[in-house]
Parts: structure tokens; sequence; C-alpha cells
């Protein structure tokens, strides 16, 4: 009894020492997690790629690799054209939107540098019309004029800086490239050992961990299970049904580029809730080097379209299938988003409906053993 209390002291004092250390090294602490973070974020990347990429690999397992008569050489095989078909439909998705978009991009550029003359046109026509002093409207025609001089002129002024951010944007872009193949690789070899990570996940718990505890870990590794795989399948619906819905809206206004940009549009919106913005912006770009209106247009038909999305697709869709109401799910990628950005977005909700089923079990839980206590104090 002692020894127990004594135990209990060092245990609190510990743990007040550590919350004291913690308060007061906060910042260095944030930064040594940042740090770490960061060096692991190739590995964290590519479990949640492997979460994602498990969804197609088990559909084209069971749902089209099911009916075939089972062999051993069938079964070594079986796991690897899984693999191989899902990357590979995954990449042509990612080309057909890069051949959808860069071209569309080229030619916007071309086509704004040809309209250059018209829109210098329509801007001394609106000066004129707003009164604005005949000196200024010749400094503003003078400038447009030169443009592109003004443009070469700073890169010429400012070359030193020129250079090093294009050798920062190419060590960047090194970098992406170098953490996205360890990424990929390292989801792939999860994929493809995944029975084998099981195994060993269980062993380590058997050795290590009483029943009772394996037993809540295994319960909630299949809920996260469910919970993202749920996600993924509700995610992918929702966007392909607000690219449609935008598709749809832009042929009626007449839009330009709407296959291109409800395209876009369907793709950023894999994003939750606010992924459409993204691929608005570029969208606006694209039309308005057409017909400024036009463009004005569009932001507003895809404001309307997205605040639809946001109040009664999103929730309905991916709310529902991941069991998770449509204000939490709002709550948790606006809390999502502010921590960690757009993977922040894209994780806070299944997390957030992972914890909420947890809660509700936890609650439901409570409520049975109470309802049992009370009934044999009842009897008592």
């Amino acid at each position: 009894m002692k020894y127990k209390t004594k135990r209990d002291i060092i245990f609190i004092i510990s743990y007040i020492a550590f919350i004291i250390f913690a308060l007061v090294n906060f910042e260095s602490i944030l930064k040594f997690i940042s740090h770490v973070i960061n060096i692991f974020s190739p590995f964290l990347l590519g479990i949640i790629l492997a979460f994602v990429l498990n969804v197609l690999v088990n559909f084209i397992e069971k749902k089209i690799f099911g009916k075939i008569k089972k062999g051993k050489l069938w079964n070594k095989i079986k796991r690897p054209i899984s693999i191989t078909i899902s990357l590979v439909l995954v990449g042509l998705i990612i080309v057909l939107i890069m051949n959808l978009l860069i071209p569309q991009l080229k030619n916007s550029v071309s086509l704004l540098t040809d309209s250059l003359p018209e829109y210098k046109e329509d801007i001394i026509d609106i000066l004129n019309r707003f009164d604005v002093d005949q000196d200024n409207i010749n400094k503003v025609s003078e400038y447009l004029d030169n443009f592109s001089k003004i443009i070469t002129d700073y890169i010429k002024d400012n070359s030193k800086d020129v250079i090093t951010v294009t050798t920062e944007v190419a060590t960047s872009v090194i970098s992406i490239v170098s953490k996205g193949v360890i990424t990929v690789v390292f989801a792939i070899y999860m994929l493809a050992q995944k029975e084998t990570f099981n195994r060993q996940i269980n062993k380590f718990m058997e050795a290590y961990l009483k029943p009772r505890i394996i037993y809540k870990i295994k319960n909630i590794a299949v809920m996260a299970n469910k919970t993202f795989s749920n996600f993924v399948t509700g995610q992918c619906l929702e966007a392909l049904i607000f690219g449609l819905l935008c598709f749809i809206g832009m042929l009626i206004f007449r839009l330009p580029y709407a296959a291109t940009i409800s395209v876009l549009i369907g793709f950023t919106a894999l994003i939750p809730v606010f992924g459409a913005f993204i691929g608005t912006i570029l969208g606006a770009f694209l039309i308005c080097i057409v017909s400024p209106f036009k463009a004005i247009m569009f932001v507003i038909f895809i404001v309307i379209l997205q605040q639809i999305e946001n109040n009664l697709i999103y929730p309905k869709v991916v709310g529902k299938s991941i069991g998770l109401p449509g204000m939490w799910v709002l709550l948790a990628v606006t809390v999502g988003a502010s921590v960690g950005g757009i993977l922040g977005m894209f994780i806070a909700t299944p997390l957030c409906s992972l914890f909420y089923a947890l809660l509700t079990q936890l609650v439901n839980d409570r409520i049975k053993k109470n309802r049992i206590i009370n009934k044999v104090s009842a009897k008592e």
C-alpha cells in the first residue's frame, strides 16, 4: 500500500513537471513537432494515399476479379494487377485534366495578348465616360502601350531576384517530386503488404497489450477503415455531381469552356466544401479573357451553386455516407482548413466522423450501463 502511494506521488510530481516544462518551452516543442512531421510527411501522405487507393483496389479485387476462379498463381498476381490498374486509372484522370486545362491556358494567354489593343480601347472609353482628366488618360494609354517593355525592364533591373526566385522554385519542385515518389512507393508497398502489416501489428499487440485494450484498438481500426472508405467514395460521388451541375449550368447560360472548366471544378471539388472555389479562380480567368461580363456571371453562378452544394448536396452525400450530420461536416472542414490547409480539409471530415462514432458508442454504452445499475437498485 505504501509502495502504491509512493508511486502515485512520483507519478503526479512527474506529470506536473512535464506540464510546466511543456508550457515553458511550448514554442520550441511546436517547432520540433513541425520538423518531425516535415521529415515524415512523405510517409504520412503515403498512408493517406494508401487509404484512398485501397477503396479502388478493393473494388477491383472483389467486384471485378472476384468472379474469376481462384488459384495459387492468380492469388499471387491479383493484388499487383489491381494496384497497377488503380494507379493507371488515377494517372489517366490527372493526364486528362492536364490535357484539357494546359492547352486552354496557352490559348487564353495568346488570346489575351491579341486582345490587349481592344482592352486598351475599352479602358480608355470607360475613363472618358467617367470624365477622367486627359493627362491621366494619356498616361494610362502610354502605360498599356509599353506594358511588355515595362515587364522586360523589371526583369533586367531585378535579374538577381528573378534568378533567386527561379532557383527557389526549381528546388521546391525537385523536393516535391522526390517526396511524391517516396509517397507513391510507400503507398504501393502498404497496399501490397497490408495483410503482413496487419499480422505484425496483431503480434505486437498480443505481446505487449491486454486483450481488453486489443479489442478496443481493433474496434477503432475497423471503424476508421469503414469511415475513410465511405468518405472517399462519397467525396468522389459529390465531385462528380458538382461537376455535372456546373457543366449543365454553363451550357444553360452559354458560358465558354463549359467542358474544360466543369472538369476542373469537379476535380478541385474533391477538396471538401471549399475546393470548388480553387477551380473557380482559374475558370473565371479563362472566361474573363473572352468576356469580363460572362466571367462575373460565372462567379455568381458558382457562388450560388456552391451554397446549394454546401448546404444540400455535400451534407447529404458525404455526410450521410460517413454517418456525420451536415453541421459537423461544415465544422470539421472549417477547423481542418485552419489547422492543416488543403490536406487538413481532406482529413478533418473522416477524423471528425470517427470521433463522432466513438463518442456515440461511448455514450450509448454508458446509458446502457446506467440503466442496468438503476434496474438492479430498483429491485433491491
